[in-house]
């Protein structure tokens, strides 16, 4: 039952933290702090309970299962599981959260309650999307997270909030609604050869079907994570999101929503059809090394410095994309590492632009300058995570990129070659950003006040979080090595198939 409590936590916090609005501005905030931390710690507990690297082999995938009815009568169950994929990227999911929550602690000063409340319930759908063993219930939580984002970015966003929100839903909700209809497709086609109705994901990956439909139900899938991921062309919708959604809310859109298609890739879209992902690996690879460099050039010409972070993005997702279709063992480890150091990083960055709007009030490089010698906190982290953007060796981006094109060069020397170039233009936007930005003649007022103690805390967890995975990634490797078992064992067969 942790499990289901772990996501219930979040349900009911963002409930509490809504009603909290009547005792002040400050009780949603720390009703959310409090469930978020004590969520933390419901997941530590799980962890620790089955976590034991020596019996790793004799435990097998999952740390904890929960199989409940649901909708008995079309096949539908309750059915959560947590193996070391998921449990890594819940871990990030409560982090930046926590993190969120304290960057916009002086941000939101309008209906407080109400943004706690969709705040936490958009991180209790992105966890159930992380637990869903049941494909009608993941889809359930993939719709769950959209709404609540939506109104972070309608409401408390900035000058185009609404053009944003509706093209961010616009976007997710069609693609999710592909998404459902291949599920149905996928159940249907099981039912007709087994003769029960089921989503459970272990009974549908035994499904057998022709190349054509494999081919159709998995495009189905790869366009709702593609969407989200986002891959390129499929990306539109993601800089004008994260450049007018509130700070928290870019956050955790980069942080965490992102994720959650290369997530859906990894646990849905190549094993549940492994011949058809096999067979498109060239293409996702192609469209992984095209959204990297597209990314990193639209980055470079941006004069709005949260629009310049938001395309990073779209280069940093290209190498997940690159490294979940080269299909091997290090490409997958690095994928993972990506996902997370993005998380950070990128994080971090969200929350550095939010502050400067906040002292500023103005996202336009054009009109910055000198601000190391005014803010020279704010001004040395902003060039931290500038230069783990770009992949700065000893931090976990690096890792996660080395491992990406190390993988990549074993099943395409070419792509593998063209994704490098991506690290290349990475360090001319990085440094573009922290030259017209922190050094240069000062501008306009010559005091500002400097990142607070509150600041300073979040960002430290945070670089030390990342200087850890670029230092000793191995725990994490460990984590979810028992998760891409299966995966890498499929994935070698399929590549020994094709040779």
């Amino acid at each position: 039952m942790m499990l289901l409590w772990i996501f219930l936590v979040l349900l009911i916090g963002g409930a509490l933290a809504w009603l909290a609005q009547r005792g002040g501005r400050d009780w949603p905030r720390w009703v959310s702090l409090i469930v978020l931390v004590v969520d933390l710690v419901l997941v530590l507990m799980v962890w620790s309970e089955n976590y034991e690297v020596a019996s790793v082999a004799s435990r097998g995938t999952w740390f904890a299962e929960l199989d409940l009815p649901w909708i008995p009568m079309l096949g539908i169950r309750f059915h959560l599981g947590l193996d070391g994929l998921s449990l890594l990227l819940i871990l990030l999911t409560i982090g930046l959260g926590i993190m969120a929550v304290a960057a916009s602690w002086s941000e939101i000063t309008d209906r407080v309650g109400f943004f706690h409340f969709n705040l936490l319930w958009t991180l209790a759908g992105t966890v159930g999307v992380f637990l869903a063993l049941d494909l009608f219930l993941f889809f359930f939580f993939w719709e769950l997270m959209l709404f609540p984002m939506y109104f972070l970015i309608a409401i408390w966003g900035h000058e185009r909030r609404v053009y944003a929100a509706i093209k961010f839903f616009l976007f997710t909700q069609g693609s999710g609604l592909l998404m459902f209809v291949a599920i149905l497709a996928l159940v249907f086609i099981n039912h007709q050869q087994t003769g029960a109705t089921t989503f459970d994901y272990f009974a549908l990956s035994g499904t057998e079907l022709d190349a054509s439909t494999e081919m159709l139900i998995m495009l189905g899938f790869f366009i709702a994570f593609a969407v989200k991921l986002p891959a390129v062309p499929l990306h539109t919708w993601l800089p004008d999101a994260h450049t007018e959604a509130p700070t928290a809310g870019s956050v955790i859109l980069a942080g965490i929503l992102l994720k959650t298609g290369a997530y859906g890739l990894l646990r849905f879209a190549v094993p549940l059809f492994p011949d058809a992902a096999m067979s498109f690996a060239p293409v996702a690879m192609a469209l992984g090394v095209i959204g990297t460099l597209y990314g990193a050039v639209l980055a470079f010409a941006q004069d709005d410095m949260k629009r310049l972070v938001a395309y990073t993005s779209v280069s940093h997702l290209g190498f997940v994309l690159l490294g979940i279709y080269a299909w091997n063992e290090l490409a997958l480890q690095g994928a993972v590492v990506q996902m997370l150091a993005h998380g950070l990083s990128t994080g971090g960055l969200f929350i550095l632009v939010g502050a400067l709007q906040e002292r500023l009030h103005t996202r336009d490089m054009r009109q910055m300058g000198g601000l190391w010698a005014r803010m020279p906190r704010l001004s040395a982290i902003g060039m931290f995570f500038a230069i783990a953007s770009l992949g700065l060796p000893g931090l976990g981006n690096f890792v996660g990129e080395f491992l990406i094109l190390l993988g990549a060069f074993s099943r395409s020397a070419g792509f593998a070659i063209a994704g490098a170039v991506g690290l290349i233009t990475a360090v001319i936007y990085a440094l573009v950003l922290v030259q017209r930005a922190f050094h240069g003649e000062p501008r306009g007022a010559a005091a500002l006040p400097d990142f607070s103690v509150r600041h300073m805390t979040i960002m430290a967890v945070m670089i030390a979080t990342l200087i850890w995975l670029g230092f000793y990634p191995q725990p994490v490797f460990d984590t979810f090595r028992p998760g891409l078992g299966n995966l890498h064992q499929l994935a070698n067969g399929l590549t020994e198939a094709a040779r």
